[in-house]
């Protein structure tokens, strides 16, 4: 290990699992014994110390760690390493799952994960998890099969939080955001953009579960479109972002490929919501609250109602229900339950 890492004081490094424009990713077992995540993070230092920027991240996730949310990865601890003048090492301590959505997928069999395991997944952490990021204001903006961890007992959440940001509705959002493949139009063209990209990433990683590659893999941003609008047809003139570079006639006049074709496991419902979620204007897009009630989930007993704030507090003291929810799917039990617990909370 490099001397940087050995400055950490709680935990000991086993193995690099991880490594990107944000940090490297080290699998280590914690005082207690417990194996931990430890991202290392390199950050500049202003004249005052840690950037503001910085320390907002940090806070963020310590924010969402409080909650508890179910799909959300937790922050356990947060602490420094070495330092110079200009930069220093700052250690996360996230819980630490076996794997990666993108693991997950390569390990699949080519005919595919199944109809029910996608829907599960896009319930648990693609819907549920990004409804209560946005719930709180936060835009997550770099959502791809590598930041979504698999437990070994099918827990799924989100992670690594290092372009998410807090909004408000007047702020400028910078467009240095979401890898290519799952990038929305709306960035692709350097336009305004809110919560609306995270559901297009959730539909672009919907696609990808199906395929078992990604759906949209173009090499730049003007590809990338062009791999869109392939698929799902140009959009009308109309809808075209009146501040961008790009012109709509640089595209070719494509129209909607068979999207049933493509993914014959895909129910009808499934292909519905889908189509909502890769919507190119981004104010018919799809919510991530409102495909939590999509007939995809409904119509097999998944229920959005557990999921919201309070019930996700609720859920702090009452661990098992998540799994009873799971064992059951039945929507007046768990509406019981749910009734249950809120009087003893």
């Amino acid at each position: 290990m490099d001397a940087g890492i050995q400055s950490h004081p709680n935990s000991e490094m086993l193995a690099q699992i991880g490594n990107g424009a944000y940090g490297t990713v080290y699998r280590a077992r914690s005082a207690s014994g417990q194996i931990v995540a430890v991202k290392k993070v390199r950050v500049n230092l202003s004249a005052d110390g840690i950037l503001l920027s910085t320390l907002r991240k940090v806070l963020l996730l310590k924010e969402l760690t409080q909650c508890e949310h179910l799909n959300i990865v937790k922050l356990l601890d947060v602490c420094t390493g070495n330092r110079t003048e200009t930069d220093l090492y700052l250690f996360l301590v996230l819980e630490h799952l076996e794997q990666d959505l993108s693991n997950y997928i390569e390990k699949c069999p080519q005919s595919g994960m199944g109809a029910s395991l996608v829907r599960d997944i896009m319930f648990q952490t693609l819907m549920s998890g990004v409804d209560f990021l946005h719930s709180k204001r936060v835009i997550h903006r770099d959502l791809k099969p590598q930041n979504i961890l698999i437990s070994s007992s099918g827990t799924v959440k989100l992670a690594d939080f290092g372009l998410a940001k807090t909004y408000d509705f007047e702020m400028l959002l910078t467009s240095v955001v979401v890898t290519i493949w799952y990038r929305a139009p709306e960035v692709l063209l350097n336009s305004t953009y809110a919560t609306p990209v995270d559901t297009w990433s959730c539909g672009c990683i919907m696609g990808e579960l199906f395929l078992l590659r990604p759906i949209f893999y173009g090499t730049s941003e003007v590809d990338q479109l062009d791999k869109i609008f392939s698929i799902l047809g140009i959009p009308p003139e109309t809808s075209w972002p009146e501040q961008t570079t790009l012109p709509w006639s640089l595209f070719k006049n494509y129209t909607a490929a068979d999207l049933e074709g493509m993914m014959p496991d895909c129910s009808p419902d499934g292909l519905n919501l889908l189509q909502n979620l890769l919507m190119f204007d981004p104010c018919q897009r799809i919510s991530a609250a409102k495909a939590l009630a999509h007939p995809y989930f409904k119509e097999h007993g998944y229920i959005a109602c557990y999921l919201n704030c309070i019930f996700t507090r609720i859920l702090r003291r009452k661990r098992n229900v998540h799994k009873y929810f799971e064992l059951t799917k039945d929507c007046n039990k768990i509406n019981s339950v749910a009734h249950s617990i809120t009087l003893h909370y």
